[in-house]
Formats: structure tokens, C-alpha cells, sequence
């Protein structure tokens, strides 16, 4: 009687791993709705937009680690703000494996917020996006 687990698959010849289709719900922020599906550069730019905008750990409906981390970042020094919120950026976009890279940060101050633009790296092309921080 064996042990462990017996299989006739053959993995001698090598493993091939194939992208899944990145097909999602598409949410019409207009109509306030679903409104259908979407796949490829759509998906991945509504992703953008959902991480960001998701308090990372807080929802139960999100894995764990989806979402951005942003306590503690309110009342530190905008120096400290901008270096800290570049590598938050990156931790929880690079989550995602459709996502390549962030470039071309672009930082601005108005008041007591933060602005930061920047160009999120896909595998479909560039989405621009960015997003505010009060100090």
C-alpha cells in the first residue's frame, strides 16, 4: 500500500503555464451599475482604480493583501509621505501580475495634500493614473 499519492502524469517534458483571460465586471460609475464585462486593457485599468482605492486588510469581500495601505500616512512630513507612498504604490500594484512597473512619478503640493501622477506598466500598455495624500 503506498504512502503518498500515485499519477501517470508525465511532467519530464516541462510545465507550460498559459495567462488566464483577465475577464472581470464592469462597473459603470455613470449609471452607478454593472454594467457587463470586460478583459485585456479595461480590466486591468479598472484594477488600477479598485486598488487604489481599497484600504488594504480593512474588507473582508478583498483578499488580505489587495488594496493600498493607506494609514499612517496622514500628519507625517510631506518628504516622508512622498518616498513612503512611492513604495506602497509599488507593493500593492505589483500584487497583481498583469501589472509590469510604475515610472514617471510626478509630485506636487497644494495646501496640506500630496498629489502624485504617475504611469502604471501593463502587460496590455500604460495607464495614467494618480492619486491625492492630506499631510
Amino acid at each position: 500500500m503506498a504512502v503518498l499519492p500515485e499519477s501517470s502524469i508525465d511532467l519530464s517534458g516541462g510545465v507550460e503555464f498559459v495567462a488566464q483571460p483577465s475577464l472581470t465586471w464592469k462597473i459603470d460609475r455613470a449609471a452607478g451599475r454593472i454594467a457587463g464585462t470586460c478583459d485585456g486593457y479595461d480590466a486591468v485599468k479598472q484594477a488600477v482604480e479598485i486598488i487604489l482605492n481599497v484600504e488594504r486588510y480593512r474588507w473582508q469581500i478583498y483578499q488580505p493583501a489587495s488594496g493600498m495601505q493607506w494609514e499612517g500616512l496622514v500628519g507625517q512630513d510631506a518628504g516622508y509621505v512622498a518616498t513612503e507612498l512611492q513604495r506602497r504604490l509599488q507593493d500593492a500594484l505589483l500584487a497583481d501580475d498583469r501589472i509590469i512597473g510604475l515610472k514617471n512619478y510626478e509630485y506636487s503640493i497644494n495646501g496640506q495634500n500630496l498629489t502624485v501622477s504617475f504611469t502604471v506598466e501593463t502587460v496590455y500598455g500604460d495607464v495614467e493614473t494618480g492619486t491625492e495624500v492630506k499631510f
